[in-house]
């Protein structure tokens, strides 16, 4: 595997979580938990969600974007791909410490299981990228 079809299959899944962000609170029915007369309340969550959707969807294809140009400096990727490494480590940090989907064993552990599986392509394609010796850091 090379760096890029690392980082086009952890892009890919960041597109595909940002996508399914979208529909979240309608599939799990998110307002309904919350009171109709705050409204600000129901307008931030809303808000939130449509931003984060819109972020991890622009976050990935920028990633193929700058992953696919002939023109993009070393370090340009190396930033790109430590700002995914950061985003998602965290993400699979707090999935740890607090996690989400608890009311479902298999969503809750799902999810851990793909955040991981994200970062582990980051982390795999900057290792790749930089030409580290990956034999080295796994033994």
């Amino acid at each position: 595997m090379n760096y890029k079809l690392s980082t086009y299959l952890g892009s890919a899944l960041s597109i595909c979580f940002g996508v399914w962000h979208f529909f979240i609170p309608t599939i799990f029915e998110w307002y309904s938990y919350m009171d109709t007369n705050a409204q600000e309340l129901v307008f931030a969550v809303r808000a939130t969600n449509l931003f984060f959707s819109l972020i991890m969807v622009l976050l990935g294809t920028m990633n193929i974007i700058i992953i696919s140009s002939k023109h993009t400096s070393k370090h340009t990727i190396t930033t790109i791909l430590l700002v995914n490494i950061i985003l998602w480590f965290t993400r699979v940090v707090a999935q740890i410490i607090a996690p989400q989907g608890t009311i479902n064993f298999y969503m809750q552990y799902g999810m851990l299981i793909a955040f991981m599986m994200v970062l582990l392509f980051y982390v795999l394609a900057i290792l790749l990228y930089l030409k580290l010796p990956i034999e080295k850091i796994i033994s």
